[in-house]
């Protein structure tokens, strides 16, 4: 059940995004609750004219919503009469079903992401590499985590997407300037940002973590490459720092006084970072 198949008097039983919700009083007075229902088809409103008040203190905008109900026509319009409605059971319904995903394969990304991380021969930044590669919990998250939420990138597999453009101009840039350390700044871009994997939650919308809101993908993304780092005895800690520090630079050096990039794989990370977010983010927002 999709919500462009609506008919008028079709009853309705199914999982949906609840993109808005209102108290409202009617004209006689009596309050009323009233949500937008939204799939990838389309949105349609609902309204509950009677319990509303119970029936709206078991969910909230934003909750992927089980609902009962039949439709009408009011006003040349399609609603959702609600007899129920309430918050999803986990698992219930994939909020991929309803939230914006990559144009692009996710399954030849993932074979681009591994392509890029064979062009890393040192022996501790690949097995860093092999470790977060070999992480399938971490790997599922790589997959499915957008950029950003209203920015560049700003849907499902985003993440793995943006990974894999600047990947991909690392290798052009290390061609044209064989003088930067080609390993560390792959490796870098391969993981510069890591901690979006933490950063957001999933249901009808894209929301933040409560980690995602106070720390920030970049802090998110350092505690991810220390955890895993701390397994890696290949990893010395002087590559570890350098690493580090072009994951902390990626969006330009630290505004302390007198801060500068630490080294040129640093700046070419920050440079290349922001050509594929802005470019990315002109083609689909327009120019600023």
């Amino acid at each position: 059940m999709t919500i462009a198949t609506l008919r008028q008097g079709q009853e309705v039983d199914g999982v949906f995004a609840c993109t808005r919700k209102d108290r409202l009083l009617s004209r006689a007075g009596t309050p009323y609750l009233a949500v937008e229902l939204r799939d990838r088809t389309g949105a349609v409103q609902g309204r509950a004219f009677r319990d509303a008040d119970v029936l709206a203190g078991r969910f909230e905008r934003g909750d992927l919503v089980r609902v009962a109900g039949r439709v009408e026509r009011f006003r040349d319009e399609l609603q959702v009469e609600l007899r129920a409605i309430g918050r999803a059971r986990e698992g219930e319904a994939d909020p991929a079903a309803f939230l914006p995903v990559a144009y692009r394969d996710l399954d030849e990304l993932d074979g681009f992401l591994e392509h890029l991380a064979r062009e890393v021969h040192d022996a501790g930044l690949k097995a860093l590499l092999d470790a977060l590669l070999g992480d399938a919990a971490l790997r599922a998250q790589w997959r499915r985590a957008p950029c950003s939420r209203n920015g560049h990138h700003a849907y499902l597999g985003g993440l793995l997407e943006h990974t894999v453009a600047v990947g991909t101009l690392v290798t052009e840039t290390c061609t044209l300037h064989p003088r930067l350390d080609s390993d560390l700044l792959m490796t870098a871009a391969l993981v510069h940002d890591l901690g979006r994997t933490r950063e957001f939650t999933y249901g009808a919308e894209i929301g933040l973590t409560d980690a995602g809101r106070l720390l920030g993908h970049i802090e998110l993304g350092l505690a991810l490459l220390r955890e895993h780092a701390a397994r890696v005895p290949a990893l010395g800690a002087q590559r570890r720092v350098a690493l580090e520090h072009c994951v902390l630079c990626h969006h330009g050096p630290d505004p302390a006084p007198g801060r500068r990039f630490g080294s040129a794989e640093a700046l070419a990370l920050y440079r290349l970072n922001a050509l594929d977010a802005s470019i990315k983010g002109a083609l689909e927002h327009g120019l600023p």
